[in-house]
């Protein structure tokens, strides 16, 4: 029971130290002259896949590789098909040319390297599969060149909006730093405890605890900012902070975990990968479909549906 406990408390410790990090972090670095802009791309940024990025360590360390690569796809089927589907009910939700015609279909090239990479049996005829080493280093090499592209188009984009930032002085400001750090830690050590246990109560995979319970919680920061950003009717930042999540947790979470150990692969979590790359798919359509580059509720509403079946399927296969 305890662990079941501290597993639903290391999510709120988990986000919670994210947010602090975050905060600490860019008034430290407002105070050394850096713009609102990169520290939105930089702090922000890597702040909100702090959740992710944590869990997926402790679980690589662990050797607990299911949970490392549902947690991704799951974060990222959920930020689409839930998250976004949430948003658009909300307020429909209208996308730059950039995001529609650069960024969503990055982040299909992400779900679709994913799904190349970790096929070695389908693809080389191999009697493993795995996302190895050299597969994280190539991951991490497109999130290099995602940055690289990321950066550019504030040159070049003036509409681009740039993240608030809390001043706090130095002793606060290390303060927030070191307690969130130490919330990050241990809210991710009580998840993938909390999972691995839940998963071996309950005789089902730790790949179903990684796709659900684990990449919901771990997407929390991502469906506060959506929702909140959609009621606002900032709707660009809706759906910019999603996508961008996604080629986070790709490229950056995915390389990060391989990179400390080996991920291997289980032959039946290609459903999860169809589901992902489809997810993509179907966003990047949707904004040809109706209104020119706007999510309208009705399709805010098949999204959510597509979800809950998605949820369904797995409930009852796995």
């Amino acid at each position: 029971m305890l662990t079941y406990i501290l597993f639903i408390i290391g999510f709120y410790i988990l986000i919670k130290g994210a947010d602090l990090l975050v905060d600490g972090s860019a008034s430290i670095a407002k105070k050394l002259s850096i713009s609102n802009i990169v520290i939105g791309l930089t702090i922000v940024a890597f702040g909100t896949s702090a959740p992710e990025l944590i869990v997926n360590i402790f679980a690589s360390v662990q050797g607990n590789t299911e949970i490392a690569i549902g947690n991704v796809l799951g974060s990222n089927i959920a930020n689409i098909l839930l998250i976004l589907g949430i948003a658009a009910i909300i307020y429909p939700i209208s996308a730059k040319k950039n995001t529609v015609l650069k960024e969503i279909p990055f982040s299909l090239l992400a779900a679709l390297l994913v799904a190349i990479t970790a096929n070695d049996m389908l693809i080389d005829g191999n009697t493993t599969s795995a996302i190895t080493r050299i597969d994280g280093l190539v991951f991490i090499g497109f999130f290099i060149i995602f940055l690289y592209y990321t950066f550019s188009i504030t040159k070049s984009d003036t509409d681009i909006n740039e993240t608030p930032v809390k001043e706090l002085s130095n002793t606060k400001s290390l303060l927030y730093i070191l307690t969130g750090l130490i919330g990050l830690v241990v809210g991710g050590k009580w998840i993938v405890d909390g999972a691995v246990k839940i998963a071996e109560s309950f005789n089902v995979s730790q790949s179903l605890i990684g796709l659900t319970v684990v990449a919901v919680g771990t997407s929390l920061p991502e469906l506060a900012t959506s929702a909140v950003a959609a009621y606002k009717k900032q709707t660009d930042i809706a759906i910019g902070n999603v996508v961008g999540s996604n080629i986070f947790n790709v490229f950056w979470i995915l390389g990060v975990s391989a990179i400390i150990r080996p991920l291997p692969f289980n032959i039946t979590s290609n459903a999860d990968l169809f589901v992902n790359i489809l997810a993509s798919i179907i966003l990047f359509f949707a904004m040809y479909v109706g209104k020119k580059h706007v999510l309208e509720r009705w399709q805010g509403v098949i999204l959510l549906l597509f979800y809950i079946s998605y949820i369904t399927y797995l409930v009852f296969t796995r």
